[in-house]
């Protein structure tokens, strides 16, 4: 795709974009650096790129929704800087947050937009059947928007982006937050409209395994393009570079991740069905030069190693600017000053730890520090939480794993003393949560999945709220939240508005203040759910390296992948645990004779679908 002149098949033309904002610390933040983009009519184009990429806001140039403040936009032939709304009647938008509106039913919420994009009540006769036979809402059109599940909203939500049926179709992160099925369920509509409707598609999503989907992916750091092309276009850039390696008995993959990443060579590293998939930088002279790269064998790369190899080089160039600058700006202020020559050391990756405990043999015994025995939660006539049994062991990462609406947030507001059980047992830290779930808090931290921090006050003032609240004074309160500005990379942010900084940095501020009061286990609902790539590479590396040091961590994730890092887990559907054990174990659920490598996602799915088929023949039967 180049940025010469459009031609008819063209639906979308940017040239030259540039686009800057307040930092919030009197500086400007370039948001977008000459970005020059065309999108083809009939082709799904992802775009994929880290927190701060400039995604979002080239999705809202493009929609009209702000000014530019150089550079040309052209949507289906018409000039969006001088007209703003020109093309709306072609275009559909589904931002990160979707307008529904809860307190409406399903069919309101459809009305309501038809109602704004002047839909003739002709037209709803014929179109409204098929979205919802294509959304497999036609069940649910009395249901309030509110009581739907994550994934329901999203079905909803792009239903009601439909309902004007479209030329150009645009998703900013349409499936963060949901699901591996409801997300599977989502991309089967979206390919079956590209096929059937010859609608154009630009999405923008941190899952790169969605690229894969799209026939062109556009790669994105900090307001630039690195490189676009086909999924495969983007694999290649680790040709040569992608090795599976099998992990040494007396270790845990995770394990080796985390020290593998240590090292200056690796562009990636994360666990793969028992093994770990590895990345090598483009300039790295060879696996050979890896210690920890033991029975190395080299494998075809996909997009995501593409990407990461792509984005390591962008940010080490990033690190290299910034530390000639200031060598340069403390080289002119020593010459003025003495005229000596300064040293200057190499910052580590933002918000890295410094290093990771050596990898050392583990096993999976020890007391449980978690004991779930029975574990009812109901309102009302719902039960959320359906005779639930489980224990976890110190220094265990332990996933709850489940679809949209299956109680495991339910069962981690319980875990964590803020929701009290119906019945059953529940013990945390010694602590029964029946008689103490005061007490039992002070043993914990929780992360939840939507941001809970204070808004409205700085960085620091939620770091000394949080501190208060889990009793630290003194110098030891002192030691924790200057622990927590370093370990966290925070200290530039100190006195910005939280709501306001990236939301990378805002998970990063959570778990500081989750962490302030060195808790014995520590619960996390979803924390790396909309967070690029380089940012879970991250997290994993200070989670691997807590749970080494003792600390027992409860995970949801609905990124699959992540669960190979935990050490045994359950999968839940409607309240109840459907099936639980280590990643092998669960792996095995989904193993046939014509899918011997299957994946932790695959039997999630699998275990997700069969009941989903057991509730269908119950029905059926009653």
């Amino acid at each position: 795709m180049d940025s010469s002149a459009p031609g008819s098949d063209v639906i979308i033309h940017c040239r030259d974009l540039h686009k800057s904002f307040p930092d919030g610390r009197g500086g400007i933040t370039a948001a977008l650096a000459g970005v020059s983009l065309e999108v083809r009519r009939g082709l799904m184009v992802a775009l994929v790129g880290p927190d701060g990429a400039g995604k979002t806001t080239l999705i809202r140039l493009i929609m009209g929704l702000m000014p530019t403040d150089t550079g040309d936009v052209a949507v289906l032939g018409n000039n969006i800087i001088q007209h703003p709304h020109a093309a709306e009647s072609d275009v559909s938008y589904m931002p990160q947050k979707f307008g529904l509106y809860e307190d409406l039913t399903v069919q309101e919420n459809l009305d309501l937009y038809a109602d704004l994009h002047g839909v003739s009540a002709a037209d709803r006769k014929t179109r409204y059947p098929e979205l919802f036979t294509m959304t497999n809402l036609g069940r649910f059109t009395k249901r309030l928007a509110g009581r739907l599940s994550g994934g329901m909203k999203q079905k909803l939500g792009l239903a009601c982006a439909l309902v004007q049926s479209p030329q150009l179709l645009i998703l900013d992160e349409p499936t963060v937050g949901v699901d591996p099925v409801s997300r599977q369920e989502l991309w089967a509509i979206l390919l079956n409209l590209v096929k059937t409707r010859s609608l154009t598609l630009l999405i923008s999503t941190p899952y790169l395994e969605e690229a894969e989907y799209c026939n062109h992916a556009v790669v994105m750091y900090e307001g630039r393009i690195l490189t676009e092309g086909s999924p495969q276009d983007v694999a290649n850039h680790a040709r040569g570079r992608t090795f599976r390696i099998t992990t040494p008995p007396a270790i845990k993959p995770r394990q080796l991740v985390a020290t593998l990443l240590e090292s200056s060579l690796i562009a990636d590293a994360v666990p793969e069905g028992g093994d770990v998939r590895l990345v090598l930088k483009a300039d790295a002279p060879g696996v050979a030069e890896i210690p920890a790269a033991v029975n190395a064998v080299e494998i075809k790369p996909q997009l995501s190693d593409g990407f990461m190899v792509l984005l390591r080089q962008a940010v080490a160039k990033t690190q290299t600017a910034g530390v000639a600058s200031a060598v340069n700006g403390i080289s002119a202020q020593s010459k003025n000053k003495s005229g000596g020559t300064p040293t200057v050391q190499a910052a580590t990756i933002s918000g890295q730890s410094a290093s990771h405990a050596p990898i050392t043999a583990t096993t999976d015994g020890g007391k449980a520090v978690v004991q779930v025995h029975d574990l009812v939660r109901r309102f009302g006539d719902f039960i959320a939480v359906n005779h639930v049994n489980f224990d976890i062991r110190k220094g265990e990462i332990f996933g709850l794993l489940g679809p949209n609406g299956a109680g495991k947030s339910t069962t981690f507001r319980m875990l964590c003393g803020l929701l009290p059980l119906t019945s059953g047992t529940l013990r945390v830290a010694g602590y029964d949560l029946r008689h103490a779930r005061a007490s039992a808090r002070q043993a914990v931290g929780y992360v939840a999945q939507k941001f809970s921090l204070y808004s409205q006050l700085s960085v620091q003032e939620n770091l000394a709220f949080f501190a208060s609240a889990y009793g630290l004074r003194g110098i030891r309160r002192k030691q924790r939240v200057q622990w927590a500005i370093a370990e966290f990379d925070l200290a530039n942010l100190l006195s910005n508005i939280t709501g306001g900084i990236p939301d990378g940095f805002k998970r990063r501020l959570a778990m500081a203040c989750a962490l302030l009061h060195e808790p014995a286990i520590l619960f996390l609902d979803e924390p790396t759910s909309g967070v690029d790539p380089l940012a879970r590479r991250e997290f994993w590396q200070r989670i691997t390296a807590m749970a080494d040091q003792g600390v027992t961590v409860v995970v949801t994730t609905h990124f699959m992948e992540e669960a190979e890092y935990c050490d045994r887990m359950v999968i839940m559907m409607n309240g109840r645990v459907l099936a639980g054990g280590t990643p092998t174990e669960i792996r095995t659920l989904a193993m046939t004779p014509d899918k011997r490598d299957a994946t932790i996602e695959d039997a999630f799915i699998h275990v997700v679908m069969e009941e989903q088929k057991a509730g269908l023949k119950a029905s059926a039967a009653a």
